[in-house]
Formats: structure tokens, sequence, C-alpha cells
């Protein structure tokens, strides 16, 4: 159970309001729907997503017959207070086409370099990880060991360092993709996530309260913390 706080809330004249949904992990968009004060009481007592289904009339609790459920991890509204933004951790695709993100048709030449592919590469390598080690590294990397996986960190951060001693931009790209790959792997063999090195981040950072933006402290790391190969 959560608690929704629903009384600020504009809801348009069909007491509906939209609902914008965001994988907490990934960034990535995945869907838009409609909820109601009714599918909101019901998202707050199970905390899980429930809207309206304005085609059948009734409420709809997202993965109720797929299985693809969406756990709420936070709830905003924006500055009007009638549109409404989800952060979730969903259990499977979002689409009913099977894709992660109901937006996956694409209007314009595509944009590299998303601030939301770190996210995405992981949720990738989480259904790799199980894979046959014959055919993805990532599985024959965790098979190995953490000690294994310890040592291509060390060594992908070394590469790293030396390329951007050498002000070698093209090699550093190279080779800070490979540290961050091998670094995500890393955390999955400790049992992590990003999500939770973002936290400590945003602890270190100052994270905004209600909304409020913080200022970032002049030194956010301390001392002691300041210290893709996957093709298939």
């Amino acid at each position: 159970m959560i608690e929704i706080d629903i009384e600020p809330l504009r809801f348009d004249s069909s007491g509906l309001i939209p609902v914008i949904v965001q994988d907490a992990l990934s960034g990535e968009v995945l869907m838009m729907a409609w909820a109601n004060r009714e599918s909101l009481e019901a998202t707050a007592s199970t905390g899980y997503m429930t809207f309206w289904s304005r085609s059948r009339g009734e409420l709809w609790k997202k993965g109720e017959t797929s299985g693809n459920t969406m756990r709420v991890a936070e709830l905003r509204a924006d500055c009007d207070g009638d549109t409404l933004l989800a952060f979730v951790e969903p259990a499977g695709p979002a689409c009913h086409t099977g894709e992660r993100s109901c937006f996956f048709r694409l209007l314009t030449r595509q944009c590299e370099g998303k601030g939301t592919f770190p996210g995405i590469l992981w949720r990738f390598l989480e259904k790799r990880r199980h894979s046959d080690p014959s055919e993805s590294y990532t599985a024959r990397l965790l098979s190995m060991g953490a000690r294994r996986v310890a040592q291509k960190v060390g060594e992908e951060g070394v590469e790293t360092a030396l390329a951007v001693a050498a002000q070698d931009a093209p090699e550093a790209i190279c080779e800070a993709a490979d540290l961050v790959y091998h670094l995500m792997v890393a955390l999955m063999a400790t049992g992590l996530t990003p999500g939770d090195v973002w936290a400590e981040l945003e602890r270190r950072h100052g994270a905004p309260i209600h909304g409020q933006s913080a200022s970032l402290p002049s030194s956010p790391f301390s001392a002691s913390s300041t210290s893709a190969k996957e093709g298939s």
C-alpha cells in the first residue's frame, strides 16, 4: 500500500487525468494511459498501476492478464496538477505488441547517445545473463565468477585511464564504453543494479525535496570514494 495525495489533482470533465509511465531504472517512457479517482485509489491500495479503460469503461490493472505488472516507485503531478508522471518497475513489456515501450515507432532519424541507453542496456544484460555461455559474452563472464569480472573491470579501468592521459579521444570513448559495460556486469555479479549506484550519488548530491532543486556541493564525493563488448 502507498499513499497518494489525490486532492490537489485536476481531473477533466470526464473525471480523467492522463498518466505518463516511465521505467524508474532505465528512464524509458513506456506508455500513456488514463486514470480517475477510483483507479488511483486502487493503485494506492495495491502499489501497482491501475488505470481507467475508456473503451471498456472499467478499471484496468496493468498486467492483470499478461503478468506485465508495473509496481509504483514514485508518482508526480505536473505544475498544473492535470497530468501525472508515474515511475514504475515493470515486470515485462508495456506494449500489447510485445515491445518494451509503446513509443517504438520512429518518425525521424534516430538520436544516438540518449541518456536512457544505459538503463536499456542493463535491461538487455539482465536477459543475456541467463543465455548459453557459449553464445553470450555476458553469461560467459559471469560464469567465470566475481574475481574474473573484477579483473576485467581493473583492466578496462587502466586502459581508459591511459587513453585519457594520452588525450586520445576516440580511444577514450571505446575504452570508457568497455569499462561501463564491465562495471554493469560487476554490479550483476555483486547482486546490485545501477539504481543502487544512482541512489548513492543522489545522497551525495543532496536529493531534491518536494520538487525543489538542490545545489551541488563543492565536493560531493569523499576522498575515499574518488579514487561495449556485448554484441550478441
